[in-house]
Order: structure tokens, then sequence, then C-alpha cells
């Protein structure tokens, strides 16, 4: 089974390399929505291979939540926030979740 990872970002450059090596080994795409980082934010994200849409935010959080997943190819997405991470030694619970053992 394939995951999609999207994200909706604006100056997360502080945590967001964590979020995303966290995550690397379990995703088959990374979708990346920035909203105008002026930081580091999408170099960071590039270096982790992620697809990067830029959205000009309207404060209608959900019109760019359906932004991101629309360009979610794979099977299943998960959304995070920059801030949020797989703890190690979860991998395996997220496996078996895409393969439907748990």
């Amino acid at each position: 089974h394939s995951l999609s990872l999207c994200m909706i970002v604006k100056n997360e450059a502080s945590c967001l390399s964590r979020c995303l090596e966290s995550m690397k080994l379990i995703t088959d795409e990374i979708i990346i929505v920035d909203t105008g980082s002026t930081d580091q934010t999408v170099e960071i994200a590039k270096a982790y291979g992620a697809v990067i849409k830029t959205y000009e935010w309207n404060n209608n959080f959900a019109e760019a939540r359906n932004f991101a997943l629309s360009f979610a190819t794979k099977e299943w997405i998960l959304v995070l926030d920059a801030d949020e991470y797989l703890i190690e030694g979860k991998r395996k619970d997220i496996d078996r979740f895409l393969c439907g053992i748990g």
C-alpha cells in the first residue's frame, strides 16, 4: 500500500526536518503546501524530495487543506503539522495499518 504525506506549512524551518526525517521511510510522496514562508522551510522540504506547492493564505484552513490533498496520488493520505513526527520504533504500527493487519 502507498502513502502520501500532505502538509500545510509557513515558517517551519525549526521543526520540519525532524518531521520529514521521521516519515521519509514510510511515505511514497510528500506534498508540502507553503503559505508564504520567509525562512528555509521550502529548501528543507525540497531536500526531502517533497512536491512543493504555494498557496496564498486566505484564512480558510479547509481550503488550504483541500488544495494540499488535491495533489496526493497514493492510496492513503497522512496529514501532519510540521511539529509532529513519528516516534522511533513506531514504523511497524504504520506498516501494519497500511497492510490491513492491525
